[in-house]
């Protein structure tokens, strides 16, 4: 069955990095975009970056454009995302996310059928 699983949150000071993963397992990794959402207390989820089933293409958020970077790698099933300069504002779970249909990308949440458990990143000043 398809599985998502996050690893890499933690508690840090602002101005940190942090690098999260997301493993992948039971659909055809090499056909599918994976996203990067997160969720604080209180907020919608939102929309960090997404990648092209190839890699070669990367979407993001426009506010967080420069300061995250996400890549996959296809011989081993993984999508990371690199968090640099980290501020309180970036505290929320994280979650990675695989989309509903083959060869295609998006930014909405509703177009992503599977889900990680999330992982926690706190950033304190």
């Amino acid at each position: 069955q398809v599985q998502l699983e996050e690893a890499g949150g933690g508690s840090v000071q602002a101005g940190s990095s942090l690098r999260l993963s997301c493993a992948a397992s039971g659909f055809t990794f090499t056909s599918y975009s994976i996203a990067w959402f997160r969720q604080a207390p209180g907020k919608e989820r939102e929309f960090i970056a997404s990648i092209k089933w190839s890699g070669t293409i990367a979407y993001y958020a426009d506010s967080l454009k420069g300061r995250f970077t996400i890549s996959r790698d296809n011989a081993k099933n993984m999508v990371t995302l690199q968090m640099d300069t980290l501020g309180p504002e970036d505290t929320a779970n994280y979650y990675c996310a695989k989309v509903r249909e083959p060869f295609i990308n998006s930014r909405d949440p509703e177009q992503y059928d599977y889900w990680g458990q999330g992982t926690q990143v706190t950033v304190s000043s």
